[in-house]
């Protein structure tokens, strides 16, 4: 697919509500720890993904919930402006429950790396936080798809193609891996990325919730064509004997 995206798409469905999730979080948050910061910081060790919670004392959700946890306005305003032009584009083109499903299998794909980062270094007292995971699903999915689309590379004023953005992306979360202080973060959204991948290549065209809610749909259509024909062929025999006798 050819052609150029000059400016960030329009804010609604399912993205409006991925951005607006994060920033009330954020909000809210920031509110909480200046009311108490101990309070703050218990909901951000709860809340975020901390391995040591996982591994240890069996906080699972932690999985799935350290994506609406931010530290750091730039660092949010990136993250959203991201999401909100990668997600409204994939919106578009696959619908919200293929957006939906992507996004939060690339972050429970990034919380995992995280957890096997963890493993590795017989260390789980760091805090995974922020949807960098769920953002790099979404930008393979982009690349992969949409190899030769260009769009502006924000906030500079130069054209680049979605395929040679991705690898951008992916050199730097390979470089991160040689600092000590980005080392989780790299490679948590290398899982990510890679849960991203997975996903354009097995799941089904429209997603597994449209694929699952099809297989239900012909499952009961053939229970009803079964009925209809054992309802046909009982109404076969009945008229069979009552012209015998």
């Amino acid at each position: 697919m050819s052609g150029g995206i000059l400016g960030f798409p329009d804010f609604r469905g399912f993205t409006r509500q991925l951005v607006l999730w994060n920033l009330g979080a954020f909000f809210l948050l920031l509110i909480l720890g200046a009311a108490s910061p101990r309070a703050g910081a218990f909901v951000t060790v709860y809340v975020g993904l901390l391995p040591a919670m996982v591994l240890q004392h069996g906080f699972v959700w932690e999985l799935a919930t350290y994506w609406i946890i931010h530290q750091g306005i730039l660092n949010t305003l990136l993250e959203m402006l991201s999401l909100w032009f990668l997600a409204s584009f994939l919106e578009d083109q696959h619908g919200a429950r293929w957006l939906g499903e992507i996004f939060f299998f690339s972050v429970i794909g990034c919380g995992l790396a995280g957890l096997i980062l963890a493993l590795g270094l017989h260390d789980g007292n760091f805090l995974i936080y922020g949807c960098w995971g769920g953002l790099t699903g979404l930008m393979v999915a982009f690349g992969v798809l949409y190899a030769d689309m260009q769009f502006m590379m924000f906030p500079l004023p130069m054209m680049i193609k979605a395929k040679h953005m991705m690898w951008v992306y992916m050199l730097i979360m390979v470089a991160m891996l040689f600092f000590p202080a980005e080392r989780i973060f790299g490679f948590s959204q290398l899982g990510g990325a890679l849960f991203g991948y997975i996903y354009i290549k097995f799941a089904p065209r429209r997603g597994f919730a449209f694929a699952g809610a099809e297989s239900l749909y012909g499952v009961r259509n053939r229970y009803y064509r079964w009925k209809r024909r054992r309802a046909a062929r009982k109404f076969e025999v009945y008229m069979r004997k009552h012209r015998d006798n």
